[in-house]
C-alpha cells in the first residue's frame, strides 16, 4: 500500500466514526514529530500495538480484501501467559462495503463483534478441523447478543446495526459489509503477530510504499519515530 492511500483511509474513516458519534484517544492525533518526543510513558501505546492499523492482507487490493482497525485497548501477551495485568482488548474497526475480511481464526482469543452502525455485517463460520481445515459436517454453535445459535457449517449470519457475535477460539469466520460499516471488537488479548490463523496463506500487514510522510502513525511505524527513553 502508499503511505498517501494510508493517509487518505485515515481521515475518512475519522470522518466516519466521527459521524457515528464515536471518538478516538488523544494519541490517534500524535503527529510522527511528537511521537518522537515521547519517552517511557507511552510503553503501553508502543508495546501492545494500540492505534491505527490498515490492512490489505498483502493482496495489494484493499478495496476487495482490506479492513480498517484502530485498537483502543490491549493487554499483552505475557499478562495472559501469566493470567494477571490486563487481559482484554477492544478495537473499532471498518468494513466499506463489499469490503472482505478472509477466512480465519485465532487459537487463545475468544471476542465478540459488534455492527456499531451503518450497513449489515455478514459473517461465514466454520468449525476447524484437528488440522485446522474447514469442518464441512458439524454444526457452529455461536452466542448471537446472548441467544444460543446452532447454524450450518459455511452458513452466513446478518447482524444488523446493534447486533453482535460471539465468537469462541478456532471458529474460522470470513466478513464483509453490506454497506459501510462501523463495527466494534471486544476480546481477550490481542497478538495479531502470533494469534491469526488464516485459511489461505496471506499476511496480516501491509508492505508500504512511503511517497508521502504519515499523516498519523500506523502501529506498526512506533519503532521508527520512538525514540525509547
Amino acid at each position: 500500500m502508499k503511505r498517501s492511500e494510508i493517509n487518505a483511509i485515515m481521515q475518512k474513516a475519522d470522518d466516519f466514526i466521527h459521524s457515528r458519534g464515536y471518538y478516538l484517544p488523544p494519541f490517534a492525533y500524535w503527529t510522527p514529530d511528537v511521537w518522537t518526543t515521547k519517552g517511557p510513558e507511552v510503553s503501553e501505546i508502543v508495546n501492545n500495538k494500540l492505534g491505527w492499523d490498515i490492512t490489505d492482507f498483502g493482496l495489494g487490493n484493499f478495496n476487495a480484501f482490506g479492513l480498517f482497525l484502530f485498537t483502543i485497548r490491549n493487554g499483552n501477551s505475557k499478562d495472559w501467559q501469566a493470567l494477571k495485568g490486563k487481559l482484554y482488548a477492544e478495537k473499532i474497526m471498518i468494513l466499506e462495503d463489499g469490503q472482505v475480511t478472509p477466512m480465519h481464526f485465532h487459537w487463545s482469543k475468544m471476542e465478540d463483534i459488534i455492527n456499531r452502525g451503518g450497513g449489515d455485517l455478514l459473517i461465514q463460520l466454520f468449525n476447524a478441523t484437528t488440522d485446522e481445515q474447514l469442518d464441512e459436517k458439524n454444526e457452529v454453535i455461536v452466542s448471537v447478543d446472548g441467544l444460543r445459535r446452532t447454524i450450518e457449517p459455511g452458513c452466513t449470519l446478518r447482524l444488523s446495526p446493534g447486533e453482535s457475535i460471539s465468537l469462541e477460539q478456532r471458529c474460522y469466520h470470513k466478513f464483509w459489509g453490506q454497506g459501510r460499516v462501523l463495527i466494534g471488537e471486544v476480546s481477550l488479548v490481542n497478538d495479531d503477530q502470533y494469534d491469526n490463523r488464516f485459511y489461505e496463506p496471506i499476511g496480516r500487514f501491509p508492505e508500504i510504499a512511503e511517497d508521502v510522510p504519515p499523516l498519523y502513525l500506523l502501529c506498526n511505524d512506533y519503532a521508527r519515530y520512538y525514540n525509547r527513553k
